[in-house]
């Protein structure tokens, strides 16, 4: 079990930085023990553009999520966004020696290492090879082919690059703020992993992270991830829009984004008006709530366009039964779901990461803000998970091969015995009959 494990995400986002430290309580749940968080004003789009406030924000974080829960934190599983991310489908294959030896971790693993080895963009490294479906001797849609017989094992990866300065800001940020980067996870999948259920990741469903900066797609079907985008837009545009659109501050129109804020103005009240306090020596200013959701549908219906354009690339349209899954704080606005259904034509719903939460000391966690801090965590234990699964596969397939030359050499051992006595038995037999 791992309740004795102590995993921290940290995500550095657009809008906040927010570390969560989480453990495994006795069921499985993430039991989040602390969580700290700060004003990003160092990140901008998933990018850092300021490594001083970045790294100030860190510690900030990091010391409130350590001094709450009683953890001194000195290592953790950091996520990556931004318009530089790039995802795309390579093919890779290998020629295997033996075709009576059965097909190894060992195998998928080289098959695997491979792909980091392939040509990409100057300036980019891979960070994430996810194998999709194996091909072993040309019999395709295997999805797990260790065990089998054959000689050529083929597979597609679905292979994600980001640009290696960002890569290296991220890196001089944590370390500068005293911590280890564990694990380095893009952001939309550790989203899936705190909102997303199995049922609908096998269905087939489109994940919607709406952040500050950007707005992340990831595409499942059957199991496996097949597409990634990320959409240069977030809440911090729509923020952006209300303060030039009503003329007031930055400050004022976040709140009235989060308060008052609609994503459908038919559902608005053209009666309703909110009055905001004015400038020095000014009058207060009265604002249409409905005027205020026509200049938020206006953005969203762009931001959902360019989701939809990505689910059509993907070639998944027609095959995502389990529709679309909205989180992050930007799904936080009222009537986004009925919008996203109306543009798409597909079902949606908004994801809050309960599912593998438990009983927690932060209730905040459930918001769909922290979706990806939660992931973050779990990303964490499933990282932990799979490197044991390649530890006990490697030593049952060398377990397994060291009996099978056992039994050979046994069976070869009886075999000369025979071949060396056949002659005997024979004559024995012969001389019997004479008789």
């Amino acid at each position: 079990m791992q309740e004795d494990k102590i995993i921290v995400g940290l995500d550095i986002g657009t809008t906040k930085i927010c570390a969560v430290v989480g453990r495994k309580n006795e069921f499985g749940k993430l039991e989040v023990l602390g969580m700290g968080k700060a004003v990003s004003e160092g990140v901008i789009r998933g990018i850092v553009t300021n490594i001083d406030k970045t790294v100030h924000a860190i510690e900030k974080a990091v010391n409130e999520a350590s001094e709450q829960s009683g953890i001194d934190i000195r290592v953790v599983n950091v996520g990556i966004a931004g318009q530089h991310i790039k995802s795309s489908v390579h093919h890779g294959s290998i020629t295997r020696n033996s075709l009576d030896d059965e097909i190894t971790i060992e195998d998928i693993n080289r098959l695997t290492n491979d792909m980091y080895r392939i040509v990409i963009p100057p300036g980019s490294e891979i960070i994430h090879v996810m194998p999709q479906d194996y091909i072993v001797d040309y019999e395709d849609g295997i999805k797990d082919p260790v065990g089998m017989s054959g000689v050529k094992l083929e597979a597609d990866f679905h292979v994600i690059t980001a640009q290696t300065n960002a890569i290296n800001n991220i890196n001089k940020c944590v370390r500068r703020a005293g911590l280890e980067i564990e694990n380095l996870i893009l952001e939309p999948l550790a989203s899936s992993l705190a909102v997303l259920s199995e049922e609908e990741k096998e269905a087939g469903v489109c994940l919607v992270d709406i952040g500050g900066g950007t707005t992340d797609v990831a595409i499942f079907y059957d199991n496996i991830i097949r597409h990634t985008a990320v959409i240069p837009f977030g809440g911090n545009i729509i923020t952006s829009d209300i303060k030039q659109g009503c003329m007031v501050m930055e400050h004022q129109a976040e709140l009235l984004k989060t308060r008052f804020g609609r994503a459908i103005s038919e559902e608005a009240s053209p009666n309703e008006i909110v009055s905001i306090p004015g400038l020095r020596n000014r009058p207060p200013k009265e604002i249409s709530i409905q005027n205020l959701a026509h200049i938020i549908e206006a953005r969203m219906e762009e931001i959902i366009e360019s989701v939809h354009t990505e689910i059509i690339t993907s070639g998944f349209e027609n095959k995502l039964a389990a529709g679309i899954v909205v989180t992050g704080g930007g799904s936080q606005l009222q009537n986004l779901k009925q919008l996203f259904e109306y543009m798409t034509g597909l079902d949606a719903r908004i994801g809050y990461p309960n599912e593998h939460l438990g009983k927690s000391k932060v209730d905040h966690i459930k918001s769909p803000m922290y979706a990806t801090s939660a992931g973050l965590v779990l990303s964490g234990f499933k990282a932990l998970d799979e490197r044991e699964d390649r530890y006990n596969q490697v030593r049952d397939s060398k377990g397994n091969s060291n009996r099978t030359r056992a039994d050979k050499q046994g069976i070869n051992f009886f075999k000369n015995i025979l071949e060396k006595t056949k002659g005997l038995l024979i004559d024995d037999f012969e001389e019997d009959k004479e008789y």
